[in-house]
């Protein structure tokens, strides 16, 4: 064990029970690392520390950040299986293996009402309702009930069709009964007895029991013909065929083989699939491939355990049998585990590996067949879709006024390229026609010489301006690419600070971008970089203002020859640190004299 570990992990692993158990990483900050399963808690967690176990760069990395080590003892390994696998979907530990897979699966709910409807839903509520799945399929449900539906007439209003409600004939029939959908029973042209023989005939099918369904219409089909109930015996027959065409699709391998559940893995350098199959009298009737993202270079045994467990409790599975590449015995041995080597379970076997296979094939080529983007295109095209703009916005450029108490107007204008800032192309404004605090008539001088300067030199416009304001300033902006012929050729938003509210041209009502969205932190990084870049500018005027009147006020010294000493000098103390020597041969003996004299009063 490491002679480098805290006195605190050191007296963890010492007292770690010999009991298998679930243990738990987490870091200085209390953050989960890693969760993990053990036959012997003390030796497994113990392995870790090991020189031998730290066999790749993942695995030091993860033993380097365990500050604290907690444990739960359990009865066997098959139940620390089931515990692993339920903290990990639950805590979303950074070192464990990611199935990527959380989809919910549909159900097929038969409502516990009078005169039951048979419907799709994601969500079972225990209402006395009977639900069939979960299926691993849409396109089998949609199947199964377009089955049923032409089978069975059933009700799909959501009438409360109690006995006293029809007796008063609340309620009145609809298109579906006309179209011969539904039998009426909301005007009591359909009694309970023979609604509910459907229903228990959809629950048999529904159950898998084809074959004591189809019987059950052979008998009602021959009963009609010997009544010379003919049309009615066709109707029989018709459904019968329907369900023996349904049946015969399924794949049979042998229906000795009843209820049980079928596993395999393909395992890759950094990924796994894993395909599960359930059959049901020898008939596969749900299929499902989850696809596995590795960590800490899992051994197979162990996703395959991770994936079984998974996939059997979302789905519901009772299967007591499992048919699967590598024994399990060991780690689930409350149910019987097949590994078979020939005949008809080895072809179910095959079967599921071939799907996996199919899946593996199709993942990969839907990601070569996916352009590859660069981290700026997608957060440009994030943004194109955000603001509905008809091209992705490589070029944006932002512009922002900056003035104190209406002194020293300056503008900034910053220009993006590929979502990030170009420096050398920024560019900053004194504002000139405009006298006092006044943002919009800036705004507008501002953006009309920058795109009249663009339009003159025959540069690129960008594809997005975004202006730091409101409506107010957006409207300004818009006025000056009118009167440069520019407004819709361009496309132009404002962007308010306090909400974060964008504005579009002539729409009075804003669009609030979610605030984690890349679109908006792109927008407000443009604005803030604006911003910045505005009052920088704004406060070395100021600086430059205020050291100018102080050298204003020495009798004597003109602003003709402060601003000649300025084209030389940066600030007062450059100048201050000159001799009279050096000051007279810039500006002349009497004039250095006296400025001499001034700034070296104690």
């Amino acid at each position: 064990m490491s002679r480098f570990l805290s006195q605190h992990l050191q007296k963890t692993l010492f007292n770690l029970p010999e009991q298998p158990g679930v243990y738990r990483f987490y870091d200085k900050n209390r953050k989960i690392l890693y969760v993990g399963k053990a036959k012997n808690l003390r030796k497994r967690v113990g392995s870790y520390f090991t020189s031998k176990s730290a066999d790749s760069f993942k695995s030091k990395v993860l033993t380097s950040k365990i500050h604290d080590i907690t444990y739960v003892i359990v009865d066997s390994e098959s139940d620390a299986l089931l515990l692993e696998n339920n903290l990990i979907k639950k805590l979303q530990p950074r070192y464990n293996v990611l199935l990527k897979d959380d989809k919910s699966f549909p159900w097929i709910c038969i409502k516990n009402e009078p005169f039951p409807r048979v419907f799709s839903t994601r969500n079972s509520v225990q209402d006395g309702s009977v639900y069939f799945g979960p299926y691993t399929s849409a396109l089998m449900v949609r199947t199964l009930l377009d089955l049923i539906r032409h089978i069975y007439p059933l009700r799909t209003c959501n009438y409360q069709l109690t006995e006293e409600n029809i007796q008063i004939g609340k309620y009145k029939v609809c298109l579906e009964y006309h179209l011969g959908n539904c039998r009426g029973p909301c005007e009591g042209l359909q009694d309970h007895e023979s609604y509910s023989k459907n229903i228990a005939q959809i629950k048999q099918i529904l159950k898998g029991n084809l074959g004591e369904v189809i019987e059950f219409l052979k008998g009602e089909m021959n009963r009609f013909a010997r009544e010379y109930r003919f049309e009615e015996a066709g109707q029989m027959k018709k459904k019968v065929d329907i369900l023996r065409n349904f049946q015969s699709k399924s794949t049979i391998v042998n229906r000795a083989i009843h209820n049980v559940d079928v596993f395999s893995i393909i395992d890759e350098e950094h990924t796994a699939f894993v395909n599960y199959l359930n059959i049901v009298k020898g008939a596969v009737v749900q299929v499902h491939t989850v696809e596995m993202k590795k960590k800490l270079k899992e051994e197979p045994l162990e996703l395959l355990l991770f994936a079984i467990t998974d996939i059997r409790e979302r789905i519901h599975s009772e299967a007591k049998e499992l048919i699967v590449p590598m024994d399990i015995s060991k780690e689930m041995p409350e149910y019987q585990i097949t590994v078979p080597k020939i005949g008809d379970k080895k072809k179910l076997l095959e079967l599921s590996e071939r799907n996996a296979r199919a899946y593996r094939l199709e993942k990969k080529r839907k990601q070569s067949e996916k352009p590859k983007l660069y981290p700026w295109e997608n957060i440009l095209k994030r943004l194109q879709k955000d603001l509905m703009l008809n091209q992705i916005p490589v070029h944006i450029e932002c512009f922002d006024n900056s003035n104190m108490q209406g002194t020293h107007p300056v503008a900034a204008c910053v220009v993006f390229r590929k979502a990030k800032p170009a420096k050398n192309e920024y560019r900053h404004y004194h504002i000139k026609t405009v006298e006092g605090p006044d943002d919009y008539a800036s705004m507008e001088e501002i953006v009309y010489r920058r795109y009249r300067r663009l339009k003159e030199d025959s540069k690129a416009m960008p594809q997005l301006i975004v202006i730091d304001g409101g409506k107010g300033q957006l409207n300004a902006a818009l006025s000056s690419l009118e009167k440069l012929r520019l407004r819709g050729s361009i496309a132009v938003i404002g962007i308010a600070k306090k909400l974060e509210e964008i504005y579009f041209p002539e729409d009075p009502v804003p669009l609030f971008i979610d605030k984690n969205s890349p679109s908006l932190k792109l927008l407000q990084h443009l604005r803030n970089e604006a911003h910045r870049f505005g009052i920088e500018f704004h406060r070395s005027q100021r600086s430059k203002s205020m050291t100018q009147s102080v050298l204003e006020t020495i009798p004597g010294i003109g602003k003709k020859t402060i601003q000649r000493l300025f084209r030389e000098f940066k600030s007062v103390g450059e100048i201050r640190n000159l001799s009279e020597h050096e000051l007279a041969d810039r500006i002349g003996k009497t004039k250095a004299s006296t400025l001499y004299r001034h700034l070296h009063i104690k």
